[in-house]
Order: C-alpha cells, then sequence, then structure tokens
C-alpha cells in the first residue's frame, strides 16, 4: 500500500470538498471525524496526580501515568540506568549549584540525590551522565570563558564529585558518551561529529572528525534552524543507534524533532532511519511543543522508554519539560515512539519498585537547601558564604542593589499556578523582596526597603509607593497562569492587603528573551545588612 504524507492527505480532502462542490460523485461515505482528546488539565480530561505541596506529578497510581515527567524546566534529560537504579539530570545553565542528580526505581517516581556541580564554569547545556567500569563520570558542555566541554566525576553518585577539568571542543555541544566493540571510548558531538577519549575518560585524543551527515527534513517545513545536536549513543542487538536532535530548540511549535541512524561499528558508516523524525510536534494544537533531544533507556521489566523535553501549549514560561515515552523495537530492527503526542494517559512502566516523588519547595529553614532545592543565578565563587540557617531562619547578605546584581535564590515551579509567601525582616539600608525572575533582565517582583515598596516590572524598577509596615512584613505571590499579583500582612499572614499592582507574565521566556531558562519563583537580598526570612510556603493551585 502507498504512504499517503499528511500533506497529501490534507490536500486529498481538499480536493474531495472542491469535488463535491462541483457535483462530483461520491463514491464512499466520509471518514468520522476523528475524536478530539480534551487536553490535561481541562474539564473533563485528564487530570495529574499531586504531591509534595499540591505539585503535580506523572504517577497517576493506577498503572498509567500522565506527561511530564518532571514537571518545569528540565530540559536535556541523560537518563543512566545503573543496575535497578536509574539516574537523571538536565542542563541547568547559570544556576549553581547545578546538575541536580535524580534517582528513581521505577522511572516514573524521582528524589533529589545531590547537585554535583558547584563551581560556577557558565551556562551548562546538555550534559552526558554516564558510569563506566565502576566510575560515573558528567560530561559538561559550557557556554562561559572559555566555551567547552568539561568532565567531571566520582566513585559514588552522592559524590564527592571531582573538581572540573577542561576538555576543550569549544566549537560543539551537546556531548554523548559511547563505548565502541573495541572498548574505545568517544564523545558523540553537534553536527555530526565525535571525538575519542583516553581510555580514563579524562582526556581527548587527536581532533573532532565529521563521522555523520544528519538526516535533513523537507525543506517546506516550518522549523527554527536545523541544528544538530544532543546525539546520543544506545547500543541494542548487533547495531549502535545515535539518536539526535534537530530543526531548532524552541523558535516554532512544530520545530524540534527527533531523528536516528545506526551502525554496526561505532566507527561507522551511518544509516539513517527510514521512519524518520521518529518524534515531531505535528501542529500548534498539540498539547507538547517543540518535543526533541531524546535518550533511550531500558525500563525495569526489560522494555524501553525514551525521554526528551518539550515546551508546554502556553507555558513557554515554564521552559522544557521533561516527557517519557513508550518505546516499541520494530520487526525492520528499529524503533519507534508509541506514545502519540503524549497529552493523554499511558501505561506506566512495570518491574520496578516504586518510592517518593519529587522535593517540597516549601521551606522551614531548618536546615540548608542549597543545591537540591535552591540554586543562586550566576553565583560569584564565594556566594554560598552569604547564606545560612538558624531557628528556621534564612538569613542572606545584602548583595548588589536589585536582584538583576544580587544573585537570588530560586526555585524550579513546574505548575501553571501557584502561591509563595514568606516573612522578610530587614535591616537599615537594606531591600529585600520576592521575585519571579528569568534572568538579569527580565523579572518582576515585589520588594521593599524601611520607608518605601519597590516594584519590579520587565527587569526594570517600576514604582516606589509608600511601606506601612517598616522593616518587617509577609508577602505572598500569586502566579495564576501568568498573572501576577501581591498581598503583604504585618502580622504574619491572619490579615492581607492587596498591593495595587498586577501584571501578566505570559511573555517571559526564551522567544522573547533567549536563554532557554525559565520564570522562576525566589527571594533576593540588596543594599546593605542581611535580610531574615522564614516560613517559605508554596503551593500549587
Amino acid at each position: 500500500m502507498t504512504d499517503i504524507s499528511r500533506r497529501n492527505a490534507l490536500s486529498l480532502a481538499l480536493m474531495g470538498s472542491a469535488g463535491l462542490a462541483a457535483g462530483s460523485p461520491v463514491t464512499a461515505a466520509a471518514a468520522p471525524a476523528a475524536p478530539t482528546c480534551i487536553p490535561p488539565g481541562k474539564k473533563g480530561g485528564p487530570q495529574w496526580a499531586r504531591g509534595l505541596d499540591n505539585q503535580r506529578k506523572a504517577d497517576l497510581g493506577d498503572g498509567r501515568f500522565l506527561n511530564p515527567l518532571f514537571a518545569g524546566d528540565h530540559p536535556d534529560p541523560t537518563i543512566l540506568k545503573d543496575g535497578d537504579d536509574y539516574y537523571i539530570t538536565f542542563s541547568t545553565f547559570d544556576s549553581y549549584p547545578g546538575l541536580v542528580i535524580w534517582h528513581s526505581r521505577d522511572l516514573l517516581n524521582w528524589k533529589p540525590v545531590t547537585a554535583a556541580l558547584t563551581k560556577n564554569l557558565g551556562s551548562v547545556w546538555a550534559p552526558e551522565l554516564i558510569k563506566h567500569e565502576g566510575r560515573y563520570f558528567l560530561y559538561i558542555p559550557v557556554k562561559g570563558n572559555p566555551n567547552g566541554t568539561y568532565v567531571i566525576w566520582a566513585d559514588k553518585i552522592e559524590g564527592p564529585w571531582s573538581e572540573p577539568k577542561y576538555l576543550g571542543l569549544g566549537n560543539f555541544i551537546d556531548p554523548g558518551h559511547a563505548v565502541g566493540e573495541d572498548g574505545s571510548r568517544w564523545l558523540f558531538l553537534s553536527s555530526g561529529n565525535r571525538v575519542r577519549l583516553t581510555d580514563d575518560g579524562l582526556s581527548t585524543v587527536g581532533e573532532p572528525e565529521k563521522v555523520y551527515n544528519p538526516w535533513r527534513y523537507p525543506s517546506d517545513w516550518i522549523v527554527e534552524a536545523f541544528a544538530p545536536e544532543g546525539p546520543k549513543i544506545t547500543r541494542h542487538g548487533e547495531y549502535f543507534y545515535m539518536i539526535t536532535a534537530v530543526g531548532g530548540t524552541a523558535g516554532p511549535p512544530t520545530g524540534h524533532m527527533v531523528i536516528a541512524a545506526r551502525s554496526k561499528s561505532i566507527h561507522g558508516p551511518w544509516e539513517d532511519c527510514p521512519h524518520n523524525p521518529l518524534v515531531r510536534t505535528q501542529s500548534n494544537d498539540e498539547y507538547w511543543w517543540s518535543r526533541g533531544h531524546a535518550t533511550l533507556v531500558e525500563g525495569p521489566a526489560g522494555d524501553w522508554w525514551a525521554v526528551y523535553h518539550g515546551y508546554e501549549n502556553g507555558f513557554w514560561t515554564l521552559g522544557r519539560q521533561t516527557l517519557l515515552d513508550p518505546v516499541e523495537w520494530t520487526a525492520d530492527g528499529w524503533f519507534r515512539m508509541t506514545g502519540g503526542d503524549l497529552s493523554q494517559p499511558l501505561p506506566a512502566p512495570k518491574g520496578g519498585r516504586k518510592g517518593p516523588h519529587g522535593m517540597a519547595l516549601s521551606d522551614d529553614f531548618k536546615t540548608l537547601q542549597i543545591g537540591p532545592k535552591w540554586n543562586f543565578f550566576k553565583p560569584s565563587p564565594n556566594e554560598a558564604a552569604r547564606a545560612s540557617v538558624a531557628q528556621g531562619t534564612l538569613s542572606l547578605v545584602a548583595s548588589g542593589t536589585a536582584p538583576k546584581d544580587s544573585s537570588p535564590l530560586l526555585l524550579v515551579a513546574g505548575d501553571t499556578s501557584y502561591q509563595f509567601e514568606c516573612d522578610i525582616e530587614i535591616e537599615a539600608g537594606g531591600v529585600a523582596g520576592v521575585v519571579l525572575f528569568y534572568d538579569e533582565k527580565l523579572y518582576c517582583g515585589l520588594g521593599f526597603d524601611e520607608k518605601r515598596f519597590v516594584t519590579h516590572q520587565y527587569g526594570i524598577e517600576r514604582g516606589r509607593p509608600a511601606n506601612p509596615l517598616g522593616r518587617r512584613m509577609r508577602i505572598r505571590t500569586t502566579n495564576d497562569r501568568h498573572i501576577v499579583y501581591y498581598d503583604f500582612s504585618g502580622d504574619g499572614g491572619k490579615t492581607w492587603a492587596r498591593f495595587d499592582r498586577g501584571m501578566e507574565v505570559s511573555g517571559y521566556h526564551h522567544n522573547v528573551r533567549g536563554g532557554f531558562l525559565m520564570l522562576r519563583p525566589g527571594i533576593y537580598s540588596a543594599g546593605a545588612g542581611t535580610a531574615k526570612f522564614s516560613n517559605f510556603t508554596f503551593t500549587a493551585l
């Protein structure tokens, strides 16, 4: 039977309607319209399970799951199967400590283990987490000074992790580690290149070489850029499979995609999959946009899965979220993703051991949770010394003049609506408050000094109305599907007053500002002295 593409099918449909208008005879009954799937979260559609702080989670508890696997900004997932254990981490860009490693036994429920990278190298892009001969490695591409790839290693996943070692490779990103049939170690790189590693994995040998010309999509497709990146190598049966992302990470929702090639040798030649692209958002109407950058992983029951990222329709502000897609190996030795557009519940992975999922974003400040929970933005080498906890209070020494230059402390929140609030106390000359922070040039929030509020919007100061409460107050921030407003209280939250400036923040995202980040809730301390934060509570709505 001849395949009919989506484009040809549409053309035939249009031709058919034109024929009917012209009085052409009808030879077959029209096919019934495909049922419309109600997207997640809508009335009548599937609903997420709820976990800590009422945050959404994938595991529905009835043998099914509903994407995202990791809500909020968890892009470029790199996943490792280590016996019965799974570990995963993501790009963390300018947030430090970074490269938070999560652990699971069932592929669905995850808990943070540690933040492996503590030294600010620059903006961390798609990393690679692997284990080789008993040692864990993280290969880390960085946009910084200099650009290039670093490696850190540890003998236990919990660490301690080594100091970063620079490998060069300043013209490449997204390393994917592979071990050849001859035991040789390699990093596959963007644009179809690779470079050999020494046997210990801590240095490169020779120069990068071009080994693969990635498959090209039709020239009339709407994409951001060709941008071959994120090569991941999986050995299965007699083949090495290379999974690559093309089409650009953001931009048009239909741009990003997953392609595959295979070879019986790590040295090639590489044969393109005849079914490319294996994943691609087809329409702006789909729930998950810009799906791509995939890695294959064997499930607990011996079945196969892919993790990749995508943007939630209408919520670029949440960054690229991690998605889980079932994989089927086909009779021709290739594979396909079977989850469709991932907007509906799917059968959960079988055979694993379920554990708790997620991390509370509320904080009683009994311990200092910098790394897995809180991250500094573009911190200086001694930034961590600014923060300390005692008696349920976080003390944060002032830095800079505003969120833009104070290295705020930020969280990753993965819900489309949420509230967070805390008590804040400042010293003379201090200014502190709450923020929704994309980067140093795009954020909003509400702060105060002892005489006036300070309103932040578009990354600038917008207003300084009088502060009637002095140096201590409780502030509550609500982000209700991009509508942001603030309340403040002088009696610890018993009574509230509405701050008279709200804002709409749906444009605080990559396609406006660049940077591949997300809009993150957080706190800041600027000016002079030390600000104290306590009773921080977060609730997804």
